[in-house]
């Protein structure tokens, strides 16, 4: 049993990509691949944030879809939470956003309309 304190700084996440609640209570539990993210750029501060988009991989754990994606993914969803990533993890846990609608300019990187098209039940605005 570990009983050593610890001190962790926890910040607010901002989810004004949301452009409605509709699906943030019927979000589906994922594995990530981490491998798929950069650890400077996606999470520099030690925690994705909430909005990437993500596409299902052929392992089953969902992965950060990219511009270029489009003729080989669909978009699966959107991070719901943020999810801390420990130091050395390949796969974290985290909620996926599989139906609802999102303001894709306040999304925390790039979805471009192609990208957006392939997503089946996310409306974009």
């Amino acid at each position: 049993m570990d009983l050593t304190v610890k001190n962790e700084t926890f910040a607010q996440d901002n989810q004004d990509w949301l452009a409605s609640a509709e699906g943030t209570d019927r979000a589906r539990t994922i594995t990530l691949d981490l491998t798929t993210f950069t650890a400077g750029t996606h999470y520099p501060d030690g925690w994705l944030k909430s909005g990437f988009a993500l596409k299902k991989l052929g392992s089953g754990k969902y992965g950060l879809f990219t511009a270029g994606d489009e003729s080989a993914a669909v978009i699966a969803g959107h991070l719901l939470t943020p999810v801390k990533v420990p130091t050395g993890a390949t796969k974290v846990a985290g909620a996926l956003l599989w139906h609802g609608a999102v303001l894709a300019a306040k999304c925390p990187h790039t979805v471009n309309a192609a990208g957006q098209a392939t997503a089946k039940a996310i409306s974009y605005f």
